[in-house]
């Protein structure tokens, strides 16, 4: 059953791409559209109602003929404070089309975090190649601290670093070597790339191709030191590569409709323009080596994004896929005792054009996150259905209550209880799990 009810549509005045959305802060999206303009999307209190609004920022030093390629923003890594956004474009002068990166970020007091004022503080780039995936990440610094720094692949066949430099406050491209050692030697344009930290201080690196290669590394960042390093090789461009624990139930049968959760490793989600999409699983372990494929993903056309979510509240992610047949389709990893588990459909949903970029995101600030889905007319926004929600609450606290009032009883009864499997679930109440 789909568990979202359609709360808004924006139309945009051209159309985006799959580089074209991102997150602006807690609260606030950023829709880039090909023809030089950025929408900001937020909900504000307007006549005693929460409601969506959708406005023009105005970016300095995009010229009005100018194409966006892509956009990104982060916020400042600890104890920095400040927005950073990043966005790319390619300036049409008649004779030749030239590639820009423009890096916005405020330093005066009380400003890093005002989009009005960040939109007017750029450093503008000229690029030497055509841009294509712009994507931020954290990395660790000698003194224990993390920085997050753009990385930014292009038609050269290279990743770029694009890294502050305090002193000048300004960001400077740097040697990717430096500090990804892992993104040297690229088989072909990479359009499409993702990192996570695991522990032990190290990374999952992972990319995918123009000519359908994946790579994937295991890096150990202090250093930094290349451990170990996969490829394979795919017969259609790569449209999106995704790293993501899976946490799933391990003892379907326990009493009292409780559930068992195990983590079962970290994931690798690629999608391709041809190919089903396929998750290798336990990829810190097995590499490239134990596929599971997500049957029928092929069968609207090319897969363009991905987002791996908790959408029911169980503690277990489900992989949502866009397509640019127009579907959205949400797959649930079932595990079977004494199986290796598989991924099933569990429903799609039609939209009217084809989908470029989903993020999850708490918009209205009430806890409870909303799915943005950009495609090529507009950006839609979908809640989860109070009703249903408000339900599972209910629900879990009913449970909790019982739980307690099991442990209130004096020892001696000696009844059974599972307070800590039933904990684990009550910390998941109006919170979804991070992707």
């Amino acid at each position: 059953m789909f568990p979202f009810v359609d709360d808004s549509f924006s139309r945009f005045p051209s159309q985006s791409n799959i580089y074209g959305l991102c997150q602006a802060g807690e609260q606030e999206l950023l829709a880039a559209t090909l023809k030089g303009k950025v929408v900001s999307f937020t909900y504000q209190e307007l006549q005693q109602k929460i409601r969506p609004v959708a406005k023009e920022v105005q970016f300095t030093y995009i010229p009005v003929d100018a194409e966006i390629v892509s956009i990104d923003a982060f916020n400042k890594s600890f104890p920095k404070r400040g927005l950073v956004v990043g966005i790319t474009f390619i300036k049409d002068s008649g004779d030749k089309a030239t590639p820009f990166l423009n890096i916005y970020c405020d330093y005066e007091p009380g400003s890093e975090f005002n989009l009005e004022s960040i939109a007017q503080s750029c450093l503008n780039l000229e690029l030497q190649f055509t841009p294509f995936h712009l994507y931020h990440t954290e990395v660790q610094r000698d003194d224990g601290g993390t920085e997050t720094v753009f990385l930014l692949s292009g038609h050269d066949q290279r990743i770029h670093l694009y890294k502050e430099n305090a002193s000048l406050h300004q960001f400077e491209e740097q040697p990717v070597e430096k500090l990804f050692p892992e993104l040297q030697e690229l088989p072909s344009n990479v359009l499409w790339m993702d990192m996570i930290c695991i522990p032990g201080g190290r990374r999952l690196s992972a990319f995918g191709c123009q000519n359908g290669c994946v790579g994937l590394a295991v890096v150990k960042q202090l250093g930094p030191e290349v451990l170990q390093n996969w490829r394979v090789q795919f017969d259609s461009p790569i449209s999106t590569v995704l790293l993501f624990p899976l946490i799933c139930q391990t003892q379907p049968d326990l009493p009292n409709k409780e559930n068992g959760f195990g983590v079962e490793g970290y994931n690798l989600l690629v999608t391709s323009t041809i190919e089903m999409a396929v998750v290798y699983r336990n990829v810190h372990d097995r590499g490239l080596s134990h596929s599971l494929f997500l049957a029928e993903s092929d069968q609207w056309d090319a897969v363009l994004c991905a987002l791996v979510i908790d959408l029911d509240f169980d503690g277990q992610k489900e992989v949502l896929l866009g397509t640019y047949g127009q579907e959205l389709l949400c797959y649930k990893f079932l595990h079977v005792a004494g199986e290796e588990g598989h991924f099933e459909l569990l429903w799609r949903r039609s939209f009217k054009s084809p989908l470029l970029s989903t993020i999850y995101l708490d918009l209205t600030g009430d806890g409870l996150r909303e799915l943005a889905v950009l495609t090529l007319r507009g950006l839609y926004i979908l809640q989860h259905s109070l009703t249903s929600t408000a339900d599972l609450v209910l629900e879990r606290l009913a449970r909790r209550v019982a739980a307690l009032a099991v442990e209130s009883k004096p020892q001696s009864t000696e009844v059974p209880h599972t307070h800590e499997k039933d904990t684990a679930q009550e910390d998941i109440i109006l919170h979804t799990s991070s992707n």
